[in-house]
């Protein structure tokens, strides 16, 4: 049997509860869903990178990145990507700073992806993504 282990870059906050950034076991790597908080400084709350979309979904990709990285992995491994938008009107920029990103990237083989609105995340937060990625 494979140990479980936790996940949480050094630019990340601890988690307000009990739940990881990400959990690798074996081959398997999910990321927990992550906002657009800028890294962490000492003695500050967690600080969004901005009120703009853009802002946000470029430091909520970002911060993915670093989880994946954290495992072992990166995004050519990511298998499974959920979007969570607050707005539906965001759904066509979002795709477009979403593909702009990952063509940048060099990513070849995009992962299946799906996108929904959801209305649930702390006030002033636009997105939240969560990813599966399977390694090797």
């Amino acid at each position: 049997m494979t140990d479980k282990t936790a996940l949480t870059p050094s630019t990340h906050t601890t988690p307000p509860a009990k739940f990881s950034h990400g959990v690798k076991k074996g081959n398997i790597l999910q990321v927990a869903g992550q906002v657009g908080f800028l890294p962490v400084e000492d003695g500050k709350p967690p600080t969004p990178a901005g009120p703009t979309l853009r802002e946000q979904t470029l430091q909520t990709l970002a911060n993915v990145k670093a989880i994946l990285e954290e495992g072992g992995s990166g995004w050519d491994d990511a298998m499974m990507i959920r979007v969570y938008l607050t707005d539906v009107d965001h759904f066509a920029e979002m795709n477009q700073i979403y593909n702009q990103y990952f063509e940048e990237q060099g990513l070849t083989a995009p992962p299946a992806a799906r996108t929904t609105v959801y209305v649930g995340l702390p006030a002033g937060l636009l997105i939240e993504i969560d990813v599966l990625a399977v390694l090797g």
